[in-house]
């Protein structure tokens, strides 16, 4: 775990300071959106790693801790680290998102279907975390905690597909629209790619780091209450 989590650590950073070098100095502004035209090797990337990859994540880990043949602590964990690290991105997604629509749109927020979507998405994984901190058995926790996951995962097709089913101020798809015809093309194209392959490694960082903090923050549970146990048997035999 050690030497994948620094091999991630490592190529996440170089990947993103790549992506960041290409998008803001070697790539042309846009012939229509000039300079802000740069975001887009930002903005989707985030988006993608908050709605589907982390809280896609989540919610697959929350069912299979549901169904009872592959029933594991270890989904609960890795779902909660998917939650944690999607809170971020989602987070990073708006704020990015309200610095290309204040030029655009003129004003920094509008209550776009795609924007309030997703900002409802972001309450109600918050939620979440809320409901984690809820004193219970982990078992009981853990248990309340897929619900919820699941239930907020409803969202995330609801974001996704808000700017086809409502009009909104939201462009579309630059690249998986429904035609299929890309807008994008040549070095700018490479480097939205690139973008996508960066923050999807930085997430896998993210996730698998929380993840093992998360391990380690139980097994330390255990050995106090192993100790606490064995203190309180101490006392009965010596009385």
């Amino acid at each position: 775990m050690r030497r994948t989590l620094t091999i991630l650590g490592v190529a996440s950073v170089a990947l993103v300071a790549l992506d960041v070098i290409l998008g803001l100095w070697v790539t042309p502004p846009d012939a229509d959106q000039g300079e802000l035209v740069r975001l887009v090797y930002l903005h989707p990337a985030l988006a993608w790693v908050a709605l589907y990859l982390a809280f896609g994540m989540a919610a697959l880990c929350a069912v299979l801790y549901l169904w009872p043949r592959t029933r594991s602590m270890r989904f609960d964990r890795l779902s909660a680290s998917a939650v944690e690290v999607g809170v971020v991105f989602i987070g990073l997604t708006l704020i990015t998102g309200s610095i290309w629509g204040r030029p655009t749109w003129g004003v920094w927020w509008t209550w776009d279907a795609r924007l309030t979507s997703t900002a409802l998405l972001g309450v109600l994984f918050l939620g979440y975390l809320a409901l984690r901190r809820v004193p219970a058995d982990p078992e009981v926790r853990a248990r309340r905690c897929a619900i919820a996951a699941i239930f907020a995962a409803v969202d995330v097709p609801i974001v996704h597909f808000s700017v086809v089913w409502w009009q909104t101020l939201h462009q579309g798809a630059t690249v998986l629209n429904p035609n299929l015809t890309p807008t994008i093309h040549g070095l700018m194209a490479w480097t939205l790619l690139l973008s996508f392959i960066a923050f999807t490694t930085l997430f896998a960082w993210m996730v698998l780091m929380r993840f093992q903090i998360e391990e380690l923050r139980e097994s330390g549970e255990d050995v106090e209450l192993t100790r606490a146990l064995e203190a309180r048997r101490a006392e009965g035999v010596a009385s």
